[in-house]
Parts: C-alpha cells; sequence; structure tokens
C-alpha cells in the first residue's frame, strides 16, 4: 500500500533545501510513496511575511510539477488554515522541515494533534538543511545587485 505524504510550503526560489525535504519524503515512503506539495499564495505570504514572494504562484507550481520528487502539487487555499488541505490529500504523513519544531507550526497552520489523530495523519519533522535558505538567497542577490 503506498505510503501517501504531504508537505505544505512557499517553495520559493526552489534551491537544495527543498529538494532534500522532497527526496527525503520519497525515501521515507519506499517505491510507492505518493508526495503531494501544499503551495501557499502570494496573497498569503505578503500577509504572512510581509512581501511577495520572489516567483509568482504559478511560477513555483511549474517549478514544483517538473521535480522527479513530487506526484502532485496542489494550491493551498485555505492560507493559514491548512485543514481543508490535509483533508482532500488525505496523508499518512504531514511532512515538515525541523526548522518549524520551535516555531508551532500546528497553531500556525491551524492544525492540532486532534485534527491530525482524527484524521489518521502522522506529524514527522525531517532534518533542515541549514546551509541555505529563501532568505539567504535573497540576502545573495541583493548583495550582487
Amino acid at each position: 500500500m503506498a505510503v501517501k505524504l504531504l508537505t505544505i510550503g512557499t517553495f520559493d526560489l526552489f534551491h537544495p533545501g527543498h529538494v532534500a525535504l522532497l527526496e527525503r519524503m520519497c525515501d521515507l515512503g519506499g517505491w510507492d510513496s505518493r508526495v503531494s506539495v501544499g503551495v501557499n499564495t502570494d496573497d498569503f505570504v505578503l500577509a504572512y511575511k510581509g512581501r511577495y514572494p520572489v516567483m509568482t504562484l504559478v511560477e513555483r507550481l511549474e517549478m514544483l510539477r517538473s521535480c522527479r520528487w513530487v506526484d502532485e502539487v496542489l494550491i493551498n487555499k485555505g492560507n493559514a488554515d491548512c485543514r481543508p488541505l490535509v483533508e482532500e490529500v488525505a496523508p499518512d504523513l504531514l511532512v515538515v522541515g525541523s526548522d518549524w519544531v520551535e516555531k508551532d507550526y500546528l497553531r500556525q497552520t491551524k492544525l492540532s494533534r486532534e485534527f491530525l489523530e482524527r484524521h489518521n495523519v502522522g506529524l514527522l519533522f525531517l532534518p533542515y538543511t541549514a546551509s541555505i535558505s529563501t532568505s539567504s538567497l535573497r540576502r545573495r542577490v541583493e548583495s550582487v545587485a
């Protein structure tokens, strides 16, 4: 039986840290895993981070659809409320980078342990790739501009 995995994020300036997360998700689920990616809208990113992403939603969707470790790409239409997306995908595991452990991921996504348990969804934090981030790439670009 295929393992269904879901991760949700902005995925702006796609980089090796994103690749590592998606590849680890595939490894986790095995050969018949199904990796779904929920992508935050531009307006949500503006509201949450105070700025638009560098890449538009359409660009980020297209880029993720081309990734060999991704089976399905969806727009996170609920934005801060990820419950509709979790219900739509019905994953076995919700996968998040370990950089979210201290940020109360569940509260920020309007999820709760009870909600995940009721829907039989496990929560797994995978190691964060500390050497690169979208923020560090933005700073790098700004320094050479």
